[in-house]
């Protein structure tokens, strides 16, 4: 058995030794005296009834009296036993023994996770889960209420009409809230339900130990349980399989339960560290300065550009503005058809006009008019489609004045009517249009007539055509004849 092994009588033994050694250990003096003493025994020897006293005085300690040093016992108390098994249903088997002999101070230990253990250890179901489930609850409240805080409460934001506070809008936050409470939870909870960290443990002491990271399979148990007993531990651990059973002291050293002074400053300077960037955010909002902050990442806050409507010296006209230059076309935007994007085509016509000498001659003019067909191009086709689409559009922009019909009884006149309004002039009856040609009425929605404002940044253009298309539908079902009708259908009609 080694030295961390040895019980505490045998360490009684051990220091009677040590004392003894110390004792034999004298100094010149304390020889002569001991010859002294040794001859006045020897003549006293008939009267040797007397017990042998040595006077602690007389000798003096193997280690100088200045130094203080007394060397600590190799054992403290006794912490618990340790065993040690061969496999991993070796450790299953005996800890179902020990969780039957109703022990509650003892764990195991594996190099990896062993299957089955902890019902053989009687282990109950952790109640992490709930801790964590809290955590995200306060995290989820936090989440709902900084923002209602913030947006509804101490600094209320008008946009549009829009409620200072509601659910969806702030959903994104509240659940990265949720998560970050969560996660924090978890982490804590489970090193203090497992009571770490702890940098030390009696069983470290153990030289078999240290096989548990690698191939050993140990269960041990406290002395603090309130069923240990030395010797029926030890006999039941031997009884379960174990092939080692051995004890385990407390260290007397108290710095061997001390953090690492290495790890521990790493610590202190960690929290330092990461303290300092919250320091450097206290004093930039406690302090006030006409200097742009610091920018380790530029972007594109200091790139070579000048701002809108100010001063520049680089053109002449000192405008950083600049106007587009003649002729200029954005992309995608080059409208050459006029009959699709004004609704005019062009027709030539000769006329006469005075020359510079007086005369008059003819002259051949480029001459636009309304066009009386529908365009023919790759984004408009005259077909059902385009009909129905026109429908949906004229439903949406036009028939709140124009109604349904086109009778120009929408609820926008009617409400006028009733409500009567200076300078309000009715909306046109679809059957109005009738004499107008197609471009007339597609420059109509364009540009807007009267008090109708103008629908062309609103729609496009192949939908303001599909709008014509359908009006030229309602105007044709609203003046229908028989001839109009399918020769099918006529009688049908006529009954």
């Amino acid at each position: 058995m080694s030295d961390k092994d040895q019980g505490p009588e045998e360490t009684r033994e051990g220091e009677a030794e040590l004392a003894h050694e110390g004792e034999a250990e004298t100094t010149p003096e304390s020889e002569t005296a001991a010859e002294t003493e040794s001859a006045s025994e020897t003549a006293s020897e008939p009267e040797a009834a007397a017990p042998e006293h040595h006077e602690p005085e007389a000798h003096a300690p193997s280690v100088p009296p200045d130094d203080g040093f007394q060397p600590p016992p190799k054992d403290g108390p006794l912490y618990g036993v340790l065993a040690e098994y061969d496999s991993p249903g070796a450790l299953n088997h005996a800890a179902a023994q020990v969780r039957d002999a109703g022990y509650t101070k003892w764990d195991c230990y594996s190099p990896f996770p062993v299957h089955g253990i902890d019902p053989a250890m009687g282990i109950k179901r952790t109640g992490l889960p709930w801790i964590i489930l809290g955590g995200g609850l306060i995290g989820l409240m936090f989440g709902i209420g900084l923002q209602w805080w913030t947006n509804a409460f101490h600094w209320p934001w008008i946009v549009s009409g829009k409620p200072f506070f509601s659910i969806p809008a702030n959903i994104a936050i509240t659940f990265e809230a949720t998560v970050l409470f969560a996660g924090l939870t978890a982490f804590f909870a489970m090193w203090i339900l497992n009571r770490l960290p702890k940098p030390w443990h009696p069983f470290f002491r153990n030289d078999r130990f240290v096989k548990v990271t690698n191939d050993g399979f140990f269960l041990g148990i406290e002395a603090e349980d309130g069923k240990f007993d030395h010797e029926r531990t030890a006999a039941l651990l031997r009884d379960a399989g174990a092939t080692v059973v051995e004890d385990c002291h407390i260290d007397p050293d108290p710095a061997k339960k001390n953090l690492p002074r290495g790890l521990m400053a790493l610590i202190v300077m960690t929290t330092i560290i990461a303290l300092v960037p919250f320091a450097f955010i206290a004093r930039a909002r406690a302090s006030k300065s006409n200097k742009p902050h610091w920018h380790i990442i530029p972007d594109m806050d200091f790139q070579p550009k000048q701002k809108a409507q100010t001063e520049s010296t680089f053109f002449p006209d000192g405008r950083a503005d600049r106007p587009p230059v003649d002729g200029t076309v954005a992309r995608g935007e080059l409208d050459t058809d006029d009959h699709f994007y004004k609704g005019v085509v062009y027709d030539t016509e000769t006329v006469m006009e005075t020359n510079a000498v007086g005369e008059q001659v003819p002259v051949t003019k480029k001459v636009a008019k309304w066009a009386q067909t529908f365009p023919s191009n790759d984004k408009f086709h005259v077909d059902m489609q385009t009909m129905k689409r026109g429908q949906e559009r004229f439903h949406i922009y036009c028939s709140p004045c124009h109604g349904l019909s086109g009778d120009g009884q929408g609820m926008v006149a009617r409400r006028a009517r009733e409500v009567p309004t200076k300078g309000w002039n009715p909306p046109a009856d679809v059957n109005v249009a009738v004499r107008e040609p197609h471009g007339q009425i597609f420059n109509t929605i364009t540009h807007g007539i009267r008090q109708m404002p103008a629908y062309g940044p609103q729609i496009p253009p192949e939908d303001r055509w599909a709008i014509v298309l359908y009006v030229r539908a309602l105007q044709r079902s609203q003046n229908a004849t028989m001839d109009d009708a399918p020769p099918q259908e006529r009688a049908q009609i006529r009954q």
